[in-house]
């Protein structure tokens, strides 16, 4: 007995001693990154291969000066690990204005402690999580299927917007969709958020063959079979995340755990279909079926999902209606200094990364991905706004 004892307080105090260590690494991650001009750099709140998430608290939030909501959420790597976050920063510059997409307030560098510069992206923070936080606390059973249209909606609304400005967004999933609170009533509305793996849509496909990218519960089989990532495998993906929705479960799930192959490997069988749900309703089902057509003709579009009966009847949420009091600003060190560019970019073009985050996201993708980015506007267009306000000279006679 004495032994067992002995043996569950050494346990514990492994345990004690691990949370402290863990703790004390992020600890360390937080201060050696700096903080803003005006934000405090808080706890970390997200980790992926692209660096860390950090909440970002203003120093002054009640000086009538700041462009800044109280708090943001800081997406940070060193500047030379930094060419995934500022690509996603381009892809967000130029998808900005839409209520039910993440808001992107600027972008800053900052000094470590160590002298190190680290590149932050100042994003609009989701208090209330993920949309896969909020499956996850329904133990299975899913959402109630009023929250789940509402929910639904505002996706699409969404990517109808991420669609008409030419992207995709090649990794939407419920991880990647935000609850935003509302101020007026308290209530939190889903924007989509995580640009990193976005791309134009019809863009050039690199010469190396079959590739994808996003998380592989969620690919389209146009995806898997020929690495074809349009806005109607964004709509597949839709379909994925309202089924979650209703069941409480991923839309390929097996009682036995399934490797990536095996995933895969079902989705791209043409004779195999997504399983729908006899206990969702009759709209949902028809719903569902416009969604997760294994033809890509047959699929529909965010425009007429969202005429789907489906969606019909729901009370307008105040996230389409009111402006949002903190609009979209360009940050004062973009603007004054030049882009900084990470090493990452210097690859040769044929050259091609296959990469995977710790959640089980994974892409592939070459150095044609950003060549097709040449017919966009340069980095620096995205500061063409300031050209538009007139300035007035006054000229001494005979000068």
């Amino acid at each position: 007995m004495e032994a067992k004892t002995k043996k569950r307080s050494l346990l514990v105090g492994d345990t004690i001693y691990e949370d402290n260590q863990k703790r004390s690494k992020q600890e360390d991650v937080k201060v050696g990154y700096g903080d803003g001009v005006s934000w405090f750099r808080g706890a970390i709140i997200g980790k992926g291969s692209f660096g860390c998430v950090f909440l970002g608290n203003l120093k002054n939030p009640k000086s009538k000066y700041n462009s800044y909501p109280p708090i943001m959420a800081v997406k940070s790597a060193e500047v030379s690990v930094s060419g995934s976050i500022q690509k996603e920063k381009e892809v967000m510059d130029n998808i900005r204005g839409c209520c039910n997409v993440i808001k992107c307030f600027g972008e800053e560098i900052t000094n470590g402690e160590n002298g190190q510069m680290v590149y932050n992206l100042l994003l609009e923070y989701g208090s209330g999580g993920t949309l896969a936080d909020l499956i996850k606390k329904s133990s299975g059973k899913g959402l109630p299927e009023l929250d789940v249209r509402c929910y639904a909606r505002s996706i699409l609304r969404g990517l109808r917007h991420i669609h008409k400005q030419g992207y995709v967004h090649c990794d939407l999933k419920p991880d990647n969709v935000l609850l935003v609170s509302n101020s007026r009533d308290g209530c939190f509305n889903a924007k989509i958020g995580d640009f990193g793996l976005a791309k134009r849509a019809n863009q050039k496909k690199n010469k190396l063959g079959l590739n994808w990218r996003g998380t592989p519960m969620y690919l389209s089989p146009e995806a898997v079979n020929y690495g074809v990532q349009e806005p109607p495998a964004d709509i597949w993906a839709v379909g994925c995340i309202v089924s979650e929705m209703l069941t409480g479960k991923p839309l390929w799930f097996s009682e036995q755990d399934l490797c990536m192959d095996e995933i895969l490997s079902r989705i791209g069988e043409e004779d195999e279909s997504p399983c729908i749900s006899s206990n969702i309703s009759t709209e949902g089902r028809s719903f569902l079926k416009g969604c997760l057509s294994k033809k890509i003709m047959c699929r529909l579009t965010a425009n007429m999902l969202l005429d789907h009966p489906f969606l019909k009847g729901l009370v307008e949420d105040d996230a389409s209606e009111v402006k949002d009091s903190h609009q979209e600003v360009l940050d004062i060190n973009t603007i004054t200094s030049s882009p900084v560019f990470s090493d990452d970019d210097d690859d040769d073009d044929d050259e091609m990364w296959l990469s995977s985050y710790s959640d089980g996201s994974c892409y592939s993708w070459s150095e044609g991905d950003v060549d097709s980015m040449e017919n966009q506007e340069s980095t620096d267009a995205r500061f063409n706004v300031l050209q538009q306000y007139p300035v007035t000279l006054t000229i001494s006679k005979g000068v």
